[in-house]
């Protein structure tokens, strides 16, 4: 009787230090800040961590100078938000492997991983299929995956994504790719070293804040007319806003081209069959002249033009796009003032559409 009073005491003593250890949080706790001498002296949580708080829905170990995220997480079956700003994190392994297949990984919903040490997005966070939200700003980030050296079979493609925070980094370019995360409605990129916007952003149709200020952006693509939700483009910081840059190149096209172009804009019959199949495959990749009066085509060889768009009325933006030839551009020798009247008015009604679809330009 003795013998087991004492068995008692000892696991009522274990259970009372176990609970002091726990900063005398609750085992159902849903919502915890864990203090910094929570921290052990390797930089990692304690283990039993996930058995403490199995019922654990949002935490916040931000500040605590973590260096290591292990697999004490992965067992929190209830936790859709994870906060780890400003800790020592970014060295290979500070994730724990096996996330993305872990209760954690199914159930995370809101990861910020923003003013730690990384230097690429690190692989773990990439197989999160039901995130929704990711902060990684003010990291080392000098690219986006799959650009990073050895990502080739890392991507970017979490279709739940929202909300992609990736400010305060190296970033120098945006890969295509970024365009298949097809739930995205704000993304931001500022104070980055950011010099062009690839068009297929365009293909952001959830997109309704786009961050791009303090970079070094000189135009943007005409396609970023296209997002027809967004609301808010913040472009201040960028030399586009300091000084405009007019830009207007043309390489001659070569003989296949000029073929090709005679084949679609005279709408030449032909069927799969009389052509082999790289000359198909060619014709297949013409793109129309954005000038509406024009009606051309081209495929390799076209004229880059900046062209200057009023946005709501105040500010002029130079957007990005291509033309099949310079004629489309320049006014003919004959008929000057006609080109000159035809380009204000394509001016005037990109900006009726402009001022329509942006409530908010943010260069101030």
């Amino acid at each position: 009787m003795a013998e087991e009073l004492g068995q008692v005491e000892s696991e009522a003593s274990q259970a009372d230090v176990e609970w002091r250890v726990r900063g005398g949080a609750e085992p159902s706790s849903r919502r915890l800040v864990l203090p910094p001498s929570w921290v052990s002296p390797s930089g990692g949580l304690p283990p039993e961590f996930s058995s403490w708080f199995p019922a654990l829905e949002v935490l916040d170990v931000s500040g605590t100078g973590l260096s290591l995220l292990g697999p004490e997480l992965l067992g929190l079956a209830r936790l859709h938000t994870l906060l780890a700003k400003n800790n020592r994190l970014g060295a290979a392994g500070s994730l724990p492997k096996g996330l993305a297949g872990a209760p954690l990984g199914l159930s995370l919903r809101v990861l910020n991983l923003s003013g730690n040490r990384f230097t690429h997005v690190p692989a773990s966070v990439l197989g999160l299929r039901r995130l929704q939200s990711l902060s990684l700003g003010s990291n080392r980030l000098h690219s986006i995956p799959p650009r990073h050296p050895g990502a080739q079979q890392c991507r970017l493609d979490i279709r739940s994504l929202e909300f992609l925070y990736l400010g305060g980094n190296f970033i120098t370019s945006i890969p295509p790719e970024l365009a298949n995360l097809p739930s995205l409605s704000y993304l931001v990129l500022c104070d980055n070293k950011i010099q062009s916007i690839p068009p297929q952003l365009a293909q952001l149709h959830s997109l309704r804040s786009l961050s791009l200020h303090n970079n070094l952006l000189t135009y943007l693509p005409r396609e970023i007319l296209n997002l027809i939700h967004l609301e808010e483009l913040s472009l201040r910081g960028n030399p586009l806003v300091v000084r405009f840059v007019r830009d207007l190149t043309y390489n001659p096209p070569s003989l296949q081209e000029l073929a090709g172009r005679t084949i679609k804009t005279r709408n030449v019959h032909y069927v799969p069959s009389d052509l082999p199949g790289n000359l198909l495959r060619y014709l297949n990749l013409a793109s129309n002249c954005p000038n509406p009066k024009c009606g051309g085509v081209y495929f390799d060889s076209c004229v880059r033009q900046i062209k200057f768009v009023d946005f709501c009325g105040k500010y002029r933006l130079p957007l990005m796009h291509y033309l099949c030839s310079p004629e489309c551009s320049s006014p003919c020798s004959s008929g000057s003032q006609s080109s000159t009247s035809q380009s204000e008015s394509d001016s005037e009604d990109e900006a009726i559409v402009a001022a329509r679809r942006m409530q908010k330009v943010l260069l101030g």
